[in-house]
């Protein structure tokens, strides 16, 4: 089912699998819908909902409604997300939290003062279309909350089937959060919402996290500036570096998973077993044929975006898997945390036959809104230090001025700014 891409005589890494995506061809009509919503404010969302979700919506969800959410969660999914919940704090505390300011001082009365803010107001994105991702709320909001951050909207799209509100378990997930300010909104409009405010139903935010389609991604390109985005997230996707002893059930089960999200999905095995490929193959090819998501997951495993990678050795599979830069990337080989610890490029990474990707989408601790397409390369996932922003405060003293200002008037003036160097020199002269 996967198409095999062999990489054993090349010196470097070449035509990795991806998946057909652009934004810019979203943008045209992502810019008019965003200009719309700033221009018509609720008129705009609900007609927007009634065209792409085929609902009237309640633009702002009733705070009875996710009362009634939490009451009729299914307690295993209760317990489930509040164990969750715990774990996602506890490592955000643990590990994501920087000191709120540190001073150091430079020289004699000169001190700089590194100090670290949250924003005011954030907005979520919750995606609500394929499969309603109640987990990317608690993702997204424990870090948010964990960096203090004082106002927190919430946006999802709203559903035919819940009387034009988001997914129950989604609002379910929010009032476990104590989150009560969310909408019924999808798509760009949502982005849009967040960055111009709509009058007499929701408040501009300063950032917009969250995962969503190519159009929330566009929506997100086209209006950072007026917001902080976390990133443009495209289709999710796994890459798996195995070698001979791994198991081919765990592993195909693992490209399986992450390949029902999305028909543009991306499932990648790198092994320098021709063997380990093959059992791969037929296990995949079973699953998916007893699989509710049969169609999905064939457009996705037979994509252009997946597919089984041969390298010579391990070492080759390394840098094949820094050159993808996947979201998640799974160790199977042996001593996996000696090959982890050599890997630079990957949105998350995980260790061992008992870290599947599903334990990271939802109970591990760790992120999952994390970097797509490559970015890996040089972002990261989102955390704590996402709604954080850093500022320093210079604090000098007149002799510590005196002390530095023929350096500054020399580097000013070699700049051909002669009213800096005035700046400095009014205050040692006057």
């Amino acid at each position: 089912m996967l198409r095999v891409i062999d990489l054993r005589g090349e010196s470097t890494p070449t035509a990795l699998p991806r998946a057909g995506y652009s934004v810019d061809h979203a943008m045209s009509a992502v810019t008019a819908i965003c200009d719309d919503v700033r221009t018509r404010g609720a008129t705009a969302l609900t007609e927007l909902s009634q065209r792409f979700d085929h609902v009237t919506p309640q633009l702002r969800v009733p705070e009875d409604a996710i009362d009634k959410a939490v009451a009729s969660m299914d307690p295993a999914v209760r317990k489930a997300v509040t164990e969750s919940i715990r774990r996602r704090w506890a490592v955000c505390e643990a590990t994501e939290i920087e000191p709120v300011e540190r001073t150091l001082q430079v020289a004699d009365g000169a001190r700089v003062t590194t100090r670290i803010e949250p924003v005011r107001r954030v907005g979520l994105y919750v995606p609500g279309g394929l499969a309603p991702l109640a987990s990317s709320v608690l993702m997204n909001a424990v870090p948010a909350q964990v960096a203090g951050v004082e106002s927190i909207a919430v946006a999802s799209s709203p559903q035919a089937r819940c009387d034009g509100l988001p997914d129950p378990v989604i609002l379910g997930v929010c009032g476990l959060l104590g989150l009560t300010e969310i909408y019924s909104v999808g798509g760009a409009q949502a982005i849009a919402m967040f960055a111009y405010g709509v009058p007499g139903l929701c408040e501009p935010v300063d950032v917009v996290t969250g995962p969503g389609n190519v159009y929330v991604a566009a929506a997100k390109r086209h209006l950072q500036g007026i917001i902080g985005i976390d990133a443009e997230a495209g289709p999710t996707e796994i890459a798996v570096l195995a070698d001979a002893q791994a198991n081919p059930l765990f592993v195909a089960a693992d490209l399986v998973s992450q390949a029902e999200h999305d028909p543009l999905a991306g499932a990648v095995l790198v092994t320098d077993s021709e063997e380990l490929a093959d059992a791969v193959q037929a296990k995949v090819t079973e699953l998916v044929a007893n699989h509710a998501l049969r169609e999905r997951l064939q457009q996705s495993l037979t994509g252009d975006q997946s597919a089984v990678v041969l390298v010579r050795d391990l070492d080759q599979g390394i840098a094949v898997v820094d050159a993808y830069g996947a979201e998640h990337l799974e160790i199977m080989t042996a001593d996996a945390a000696a090959v982890g610890a050599r890997v630079r490029n990957a949105g998350a990474i995980f260790i061992g036959p008992y870290s599947p990707v599903s334990l990271g989408d939802y109970a591990a601790g760790s992120t999952h809104v994390l970097p797509t397409g490559g970015t890996a390369r040089f972002a990261s996932g989102l955390t704590v230090r996402s709604f954080t922003k850093v500022m320093h405060v210079i604090d000098y003293s007149e002799a510590a001025l005196e002390a530095l200002g023929d350096d500054v008037e020399a580097f000013a003036m070699a700049e051909s700014l002669p009213g800096h160097a005035q700046a400095i020199h009014v205050r040692r002269t006057s």
